[in-house]
């Protein structure tokens, strides 16, 4: 059987990491989630530097992404990370509070894979989560060549 690969979550509120944690291993997803707190992190993540310097090669199987992040923003990582040749592939869903047009907007024009407002209600935000999982794991086609990546339990 092959190793499953990372979900990189990027988010600052700790609150929004246990819910979306919960929501994921309620779903049964097996794959290894890694939290990085800020932009910052998220880049040395993706890079392997810093920190990250040593970690098992392979990018995350989905990068599930917050726009309002501390050190560097979501946008900029979205657009460092498809401006890469290695990276651009990766699918990135932007996961945020923001209903801003413009932020809407600037992350479809970057390319994001998907958009998805956090509902203020605990059951919504959960469900959401829940079916992102199931999006990902099941219902998504990955590009030629990559293994399945996403296993539920």
């Amino acid at each position: 059987m092959h190793e499953l690969k990372r979900i990189l979550l990027v988010e600052d509120s700790l609150n929004d990491v246990e819910l979306i944690l919960a929501a994921l291993e309620e779903n049964r997803l097996a794959n290894e989630v890694v939290v990085v707190r800020d932009g910052e992190e998220a880049l040395d993540y993706l890079y392997r530097r810093g920190v990250f310097k040593l970690r098992r090669e392979g990018n995350p199987v989905v990068v599930l992404l917050d726009l309002k992040l501390p050190k560097v923003d979501g946008l900029e990582v979205l657009a460092q990370l498809k401006a890469d040749q290695e990276l651009r592939r990766v699918p990135v869903v932007i996961l945020t509070s923001s209903r801003e047009e413009q932020d809407l907007l600037a992350s479809y024009n970057l390319g994001t894979n998907a958009y998805v407002v956090k509902p203020v209600d605990f059951h919504e935000f959960v469900d959401a989560i829940k079916g992102m999982g199931l999006f990902w794991a099941i219902v998504n086609q990955p590009p030629p060549g990559s293994l399945p990546s996403l296993h539920i339990t």
